[in-house]
């Protein structure tokens, strides 16, 4: 089953919980978009709040534990046996988190809006404004659900397999570092900037050009495969795009923040 869904697929589920997943590296709180306008019975998901433990050695967004997120997911209305179906703005690029973080935690339904809600608008689908709360949900949290990398085997991946640098091109090459302390990239790593995923409108190519696009990077069958970023957030998006063209990815949740908390740790440049 595709881990997207089409606006007029979701309407026609009225049983799904609906988590507005809108954020935005630096701002504005996603929080004033969501009262302005969401989807019916959407609830709004923080995601610096609810997907991620508080930034630290780890890196920015590393994995809540799994008390924390249970916590967070059942006071959201999740329940394991319910589908959720999560959105942001457009590129789905915050939205990709908490379908990982979901999946990660053991949640076996986790679907996300191709185009988020601009596709919504689009199709003329109805809107409300305001908050909502969720009736508790009973979702039990059990970690391993998605591969994940640390700093030693993402360094390995980069040497025996395929670790793509989700991040746009220029931050890969050491060009710029508009956020963490030092710029460049892990050695070996190929890059592959996750907006190149989607189309202008946001919303995921298809799967074959998607397959192609990665098998091009050397995501090919039978090579292990694994994604980072900045923080843990556009890889991701990217993992969501790997699934998409039929290709098992690990992410590294500390990405680049956490690479770099250690200065012993080689940086690659160019």
């Amino acid at each position: 089953m595709s881990p997207l869904i089409t606006p007029s697929e979701l309407a026609g589920l009225p049983e799904a919980t609906i988590l507005d997943v809108r954020w935005k590296l630096g701002g504005p709180p996603g929080i004033d978009a969501y009262r302005e306008e969401h989807i019916p019975g959407a609830v709004f998901c923080d995601l610096e709040a609810d997907l991620a433990a508080p930034p630290g050695p780890r890196g920015r967004h590393p994995l809540p534990s799994a008390e924390s997120f249970q916590e967070a997911a059942r006071r959201l209305g999740v329940s394991g046996s319910r589908t959720v179906v999560v959105y942001d703005g457009a590129d789905s690029s915050a939205a990709a988190r908490a379908w990982w973080t979901l999946r990660y935690f053991g949640h076996p339904d986790v679907r996300v809006l191709d185009g988020g809600l601009r596709a919504w608008i689009s199709q003329g689908l109805p809107l409300s404004k305001g908050e909502e709360d969720a009736a508790p949900g009973d979702f039990v949290a059990r970690p391993g659900g998605m591969p994940v990398l640390d700093a030693a085997r993402a360094m390995k991946l980069a040497a025996d397999g395929v670790l793509l640098d989700a991040r746009a091109a220029e931050r890969y090459r050491g060009e710029v570092e508009p956020i963490d302390p030092v710029a460049g990239h892990i050695p070996g790593a190929v890059s592959a900037p996750t907006g190149d995923n989607v189309d202008p409108s946001g919303r995921f190519h298809l799967p074959d050009f998607l397959r192609e696009r990665f098998n091009t990077l050397g995501a090919v069958r039978g090579v292990e495969v694994g994604a980072y970023c900045g923080s843990g957030v556009t890889a991701a998006h990217e993992v969501l795009a790997l699934e998409v063209a039929g290709i098992p990815a690990a992410l590294y949740v500390g990405s680049w923040s956490n690479w770099v908390a250690d200065p012993s740790r080689p940086v690659a440049i160019g």
